[in-house]
């Protein structure tokens, strides 16, 4: 039975051959190819030995910008391709010495050590050296270069696909490929080549790892011959001297990459836990792929001759392939580098986001007086701000003057205690993105909307409590300007021009948009502060400083460099946040861009000033309602945008799958339109432990089923 089957497989492969379309892609193949091998010439220059290589690649991988087929199907007939012009070479025995000689000449006059030791690994020593390198490369066009093995490689193999199509290809025609191309002469050469690129990466690595800012952050320190970088070094050398079958110093080798490999791991737990370095991310993340080279290449060297030296060279291609189109990506550089320091960032704001979160009515009281108090002192702001364009002075000084208001301001409200509002959404955003990944059941999905909730209640109270006391104290201050000159705080005109300016029919949800991205901003510079204090030692180096300590004393020294690292971000935070909102609109009109700022306590104190100095009559105007229409948008688009692009960088921080971003923002408006109460006010003592009806709790856990089957 078998073998009448295999009889019609055979029987039915002769009719499909025998198919007019078939015959069409075959003598279509036939023209093509014969075209493109009768042009290989041995004794012509390299560079058109290179482009007819390059020619080669590209006929191999052709295939219609659009097709019916998927990815699949095209990988097959590439491989076709490759097997239909082999068995048309052993078919023309004149050509095929022709080709043959034209590759293996081409292949004996090429450099290949950079190809094994650079094609994909990072080149310069610094990240920032690294980075301009990728610009460059680009915008700027690269200088042809001759007998390059790397060179020709990538012009070869310019998409990042074609990892998959080696993936795919059997060994039997690997062998074949290579039989067309190498002889013995090519393969000695190719063997030494390997051995200088596994020299070259050792000695990358060593410069690396027995420097000092990557030892001393390892633990137990050793003497620096001891260092398994060192040892690798020496058990390399044994090994290459050996030969490439030795098993013994094979063992040994291979047994020292992995050491070396788990010293980076030690290294990344350390910056985890000390502060993150980019520059040394970096190099950690330059020394990990050169380890992994140097594996590809030992697995390579020591494979033995015939079917088995196939699998390790073809691991070897697929990984430069995949490995030279990672390394041209600019943003694949500073993803790597700059993820470990926003995961750093966002955890440490998670910490400190805790305390803005509002879960009873204790809590809501308590943000709603603090609050009050930012009012107070937001309401002096807003004064000295209406001051400062009176002096006269140049638009520079004037935003320098205005950054130095706000810093005062903002540092005041911080001492005493107090709340700005739409100061805590970039730092609870990274709160809530830490309880995401706890999403297994419907119960974790009700915890986290209730921690929405009280988190925008957080928001709320606020901005309830920074607009009840600006609006009172700024009517105050102006009954008694009325009371002392006659006069209000502002002219009629320049109220009116105020109103006309905070008007949401106008600039104002532009303006309080880019308002919310200062705002996000300065948390991010907050977070860098505070890495920076923890990555440099800040507190042990103050607190031991010699002439700090003669001053002060010991223990007033240490008392100060304690207080200073629990409130080194919050003072960056606010200093940052003063001079982006009075130079940012400075900066941007230099530009001819005119942006200005809004802020929500500050507005709505301008409001109240403009409206006071109007007098009772402007009540019953629009002009005076469109303003506070104005103010209202200018508080939700405060909040949102900073809101939004906290949880942003927190959820790509911390990995979360975007399936659960979309389940809880389903879940999240399905509660806004439920029950919004809860996201402005606090809920009652016996309402404090809610739970979801009973149709949304089976609604919300068939979407995780769903979501969970999906993955």
């Amino acid at each position: 039975m078998k073998i009448s089957l295999l009889k019609l497989w055979v029987m039915w492969r002769r009719f499909r051959r025998a198919s007019p379309r078939h015959n069409e892609h075959h003598l279509q193949y036939i023209a093509q190819i014969e075209a493109l091998m009768r042009r290989a010439n041995p004794f012509a220059a390299w560079t058109e030995r290179a482009n007819w290589m390059i020619d080669v690649a590209d006929w191999l991988r052709h295939g219609p910008r659009r097709s019916s087929l998927d990815e699949s199907a095209w990988r097959r007939i590439k491989h076709q391709r490759t097997r239909f012009m082999l068995d048309w070479l052993d078919s023309h025995r004149d050509v095929r010495r022709v080709v043959q000689a034209t590759l293996q000449k081409t292949l004996r006059e090429a450099a290949g050590p950079e190809l094994f030791c650079a094609t994909g690994l990072p080149h310069e020593p610094a990240f920032f050296g690294e980075l301009s390198e990728r610009v460059a490369k680009k915008i700027l066009p690269k200088a042809p270069s001759e007998h390059e093995l790397s060179a020709l490689f990538t012009a070869m193999f310019p998409d990042s696909a074609d990892a998959d199509w080696l993936t795919g290809m059997d060994h039997k025609t690997l062998a074949r490929l290579w039989k067309l191309c190498a002889d013995d002469g090519i393969s000695h050469a190719y063997s030494q080549q390997i051995d200088e690129a596994l020299t070259y990466l050792v000695s990358m690595i060593i410069a690396v790892g027995i420097s000092p800012e990557f030892r001393q952050r390892l633990e137990p320190r050793v003497p620096l011959q001891a260092t398994p970088f060192m040892a690798l070094q020496r058990e390399l050398q044994k090994y290459l001297m050996a030969g490439a079958h030795d098993e013994g110093a094979l063992r040994s080798v291979r047994m020292l990459v992995a050491v070396c490999q788990a010293q980076t791991d030690r290294i990344y737990a350390h910056l985890d836990e000390h502060g993150v370095s980019v520059g040394l991310v970096y190099r950690v993340e330059r020394m990990r792929a050169q380890l992994v080279r140097m594996a590809r290449l030992i697995d390579l060297r020591s494979a033995l001759p015939g079917a088995q030296l196939t699998v390790p060279a073809q691991a070897l291609l697929v990984d430069l392939v995949e490995a030279h189109h990672r390394r041209s990506t600019v943003r694949g550089l500073i993803s790597r580098s700059f993820s470990l320091l926003a995961r750093k960032m966002v955890e440490r704001n998670a910490d400190r986001g805790e305390q803005y979160v509002v879960r009873d009515r204790g809590e809501y009281l308590a943000m709603f007086k603090s609050a009050c108090k930012g009012g107070v002192v937001s309401a002096l702001t807003v004064l000295v701000k209406a001051a400062i364009p009176a002096a006269g002075i140049a638009r520079f000084f004037e935003g320098a003057f205005a950054s130095v208001n706000y810093a005062a301001s903002f540092l005041a409200i911080s001492l005493a205690g107090g709340t700005l509002a739409a100061r805590q959404p970039a730092i609870t955003a990274p709160a809530l993105a830490s309880k995401m990944q706890a999403l297994d059941t419907a119960d974790g999905l009700r915890k986290l909307i209730t921690e929405v909730g009280a988190l925008l209640r957080s928001q709320a109270a606020a901005v309830f409590g920074n607009v009840a006391t600006i609006v009172p104290t700024m009517l105050a201050v102006s009954s008694g300007m009325w009371l002392a000159t006659g006069s209000g705080l502002m002219s009629p005109d320049r109220a009116h021009a105020s109103l006309k300016g905070l008007s949401m029919f106008g600039m104002t949800p532009l303006f309080a948009a880019c308002t919310g991205l200062l705002l996000w901003l300065s948390s991010v510079g907050a977070g860098f502060a505070d890495n920076w204090f923890a990555l440099r030692k800040m507190r042990e180096a103050l607190a031991h400083h010699r002439r700090l300590v003669h001053a002060l004393g010991p223990v007033r020294a240490d008392r100060l460099a304690r207080w200073l690292e629990r409130n080194i971000a919050g003072i960056v935070g606010n200093v940052s946040l003063a001079f982006l909102l009075g130079m940012s609109p400075v900066l941007l009109q230099f530009f001819g861009l005119p942006l200005d700022v809004r802020h929500v306590t500050l507005a709505t104190g301008t409001l109240a000033s403009a409206g006071a100095s109007l007098g009772w009559s402007v009540l019953g105007t629009a002009e005076f309602w469109l303003a506070a229409g104005g103010a209202f948008l200018t508080g939700i688009l405060n909040i949102g945008v900073a809101f939004t692009c906290a949880l942003v960088l927190a959820l790509h921080a911390r990995d979360v799958p975007l399936r659960l971003r979309r389940l809880v923002i389903r879940a999240v408006l399905r509660r806004l339109g439920g029950s919004p109460r809860s996201f402005l006010l606090p809920e009652r003592q016996s309402a404090a432990v809610e739970v979801l009806p009973e149709r949304h709790a089976l609604e919300e856990q068939e979407s995780v089923k769903r979501s969970k089957a999906g993955q």
